[in-house]
C-alpha cells in the first residue's frame, strides 16, 4: 500500500475515534438514566424494595422522568425550550403519557400491574433517552441543550466563598443553602412517611356463596353448614386473634388462632353442626385480640331455629 493510502487510511481512523469520543452522553441523560436503573433495583430486588427509598424513587418514575426522556428527544436545541418550560412540560407530559402507556398494558396478557408497568415506564424512558443523546450528537455542541451542573456548583461555591463578600452575606447564602435543604428533607419525610390513620379491624361474616346474604338460620339438629369468617387488620401493627363461635354461650367449634400483619386478611370457610334444639337462639361469632379473653374485641350473631331429630321431628 502507498503511503498516501496509508494515511488516508489512518486519517479515517482518527476520524472515527474523534466522533467516537465527541458522542459523550450529557449530564442530564445521565442522571435520569441513573435514576431509572435505581428505581428498577429498589422496586424488583426484594432486600431494597421494603425501604422508603422506593418511594422516593417511584415518585420521579412516575411524575418527572418520562415527560422529561420525551421533551428532550422532541427539543433537543437550548433555543428550543427555557428551564422552566421544560420542567412544566416535564411533569405535564409524564402525567399524560404514564396513563396511556397503562391502557395500552390493559389490552395485553400482562395487564395493569407493577412489575409490566415498571418495565414498559423503563422502557419507553430509556427509549426517549437514546433518541435525545443522537439528536443532539446530530448537531453542533454549542446548539444542543444541556444542563450545566457544574457551572452551578461554581457559581454556588463563589457565591459562599468569594472574598468580596462580607460574612454576613456568606452567612446569608449558607442559611439559604441550608434552608432549601431542609425542605427537600421534609417533602420527601411527608411523602415516605404516611399518616397514621384510625386504628380498627375488620370482622365480617359471608353467605356461603361469599355474599353477605343467604345465611343458615334453620338447621335440624344433626345438620351442619358453612359460612364464611373474615378479619382484616387495619390496626398498624401485628396483632393475634382468636375466632370463636358460641351458641347460647357454649363453644362449638375450635376456636382458630390468626396472626395478622398490618392490612392482612384473613379469610376461611368454617362448617360448624347446632349441638342443642330452640328457637330464636344466638349463634355468635366472637373476635378476640392479642389473648384478651376477658370481652370479645368484636362480635356478630345470627339468630337461628333448631329442630330435634334428622327430620325435625
Amino acid at each position: 500500500m502507498s503511503k498516501e493510502g496509508i494515511c488516508n487510511v489512518w486519517s479515517e481512523k482518527l476520524t472515527l475515534k474523534a466522533i467516537l469520543y465527541r458522542k459523550t452522553i450529557p449530564a442530564d441523560i445521565i442522571v435520569v438514566i441513573i435514576l431509572v436503573l435505581l428505581t428498577i433495583c429498589f422496586i424488583l430486588v426484594p432486600p431494597l424494595s421494603d425501604t422508603w427509598v422506593r418511594t422516593v424513587l417511584g415518585l420521579p418514575m412516575v411524575l418527572f422522568l418520562p415527560g422529561y426522556a420525551l421533551i428532550a428527544a422532541l427539543f433537543p436545541r437550548k433555543d428550543d425550550l427555557d428551564g422552566i418550560e421544560r420542567t412544566a412540560l416535564s411533569f405535564g407530559l409524564s402525567i399524560a403519557v404514564v396513563p396511556l402507556l397503562g391502557l395500552g398494558l390493559n389490552y395485553t396478557p400482562w395487564g395493569i400491574r407493577l412489575v409490566p408497568i415498571l418495565i414498559t415506564l423503563s422502557i419507553f424512558t430509556l427509549g426517549m433517552c437514546a433518541i435525545a443523546v443522537y439528536r443532539r450528537d446530530e448537531m453542533p455542541e454549542d446548539e444542543a441543550f444541556s444542563v450545566p451542573f457544574r457551572a452551578a456548583l461554581g457559581s454556588l461555591r463563589r457565591e459562599v466563598f468569594a472574598g468580596g463578600q462580607s460574612r454576613l452575606d456568606r452567612i446569608l447564602t449558607v442559611i439559604l443553602v441550608l434552608s432549601i435543604l431542609a425542605s427537600v428533607i421534609m417533602l420527601v419525610y411527608v411523602i415516605v412517611t404516611p399518616k397514621q390513620g384510625e386504628k380498627f379491624t375488620e370482622f365480617y361474616l359471608l353467605g356461603p356463596e361469599g355474599m353477605a346474604d343467604d345465611y343458615p338460620t334453620r338447621f335440624n339438629l344433626s345438620d351442619s353448614s358453612t359460612v364464611i369468617v373474615g378479619v382484616v387488620n387495619h390496626e398498624y401493627a401485628v396483632v393475634n386473634y382468636s375466632v370463636d363461635i358460641v351458641l347460647e354461650n357454649e363453644t362449638i367449634y375450635p376456636p382458630q388462632k390468626v396472626v395478622l400483619a398490618h392490612n392482612e386478611t384473613w379469610e376461611e370457610y368454617v362448617t360448624f353442626t347446632p349441638t342443642k334444639v330452640g328457637d330464636d337462639m344466638k349463634l355468635q361469632f366472637l373476635l378476640y385480640k392479642d389473648g384478651n379473653y376477658s370481652a370479645p374485641y368484636r362480635d356478630l350473631h345470627l339468630w337461628i331455629d333448631v329442630m330435634g331429630g334428622i327430620n325435625g321431628s
